[in-house]
């Protein structure tokens, strides 16, 4: 009993810390961190390289130095994010200090992913895409080998 108690405590401490954490970031800056996914998504299924590297950060246009090898590193490691068929806005709000967006996304095969969308604000106040997390969620991850 006390440990049904203690997982209910659990997760209602879990929720008031996830919805003080959406009220991290003002609805301006949720707004524009929002507009900026949307439009690298875009440009994803338009197969506008350049246009889904400009919503890179420095740091990722750095290491990846041309809009052809962002692209193609998208198609090979982030599938999900380059050909979704249905993309969920989630929560947004501080993770260690970032800027932090989350989606569900669901792949061409139905798989939904879970992304976590680092942001970065730059000093013209814009934001850019720093990086992304993406995992399968636990009840579509796909059936381990014996």
């Amino acid at each position: 009993m006390s440990a049904r108690i203690g997982v209910a405590v659990g997760l209602l401490l879990a929720a008031v810390a996830l919805s003080q954490r959406l009220t991290d970031i003002p609805l301006q800056q949720q707004a524009e961190i929002r507009a900026v996914i949307e439009a690298q998504l875009a440009a994803f299924q338009q197969d506008d390289a350049v246009r889904a590297f400009s919503f890179a950060a420095p740091g990722i246009r750095q290491t990846f130095q041309t809009p052809e090898r962002f692209l193609q590193m998208v198609q090979q490691g982030y599938l999900p994010l380059y050909r979704p068929t249905r993309v969920e806005f989630a929560a947004i709000g501080l993770y260690q200090g970032i800027p932090t967006q989350v989606l569900i996304v669901t792949d061409g095969e139905g798989v939904r992913y879970r992304a976590y969308y680092l942001m970065e604000r730059q000093p013209d106040r814009s934001w850019k895409i720093a990086g992304v997390y993406l995992e399968p969620l636990p009840d579509e991850a796909p059936p381990k080998s014996a």
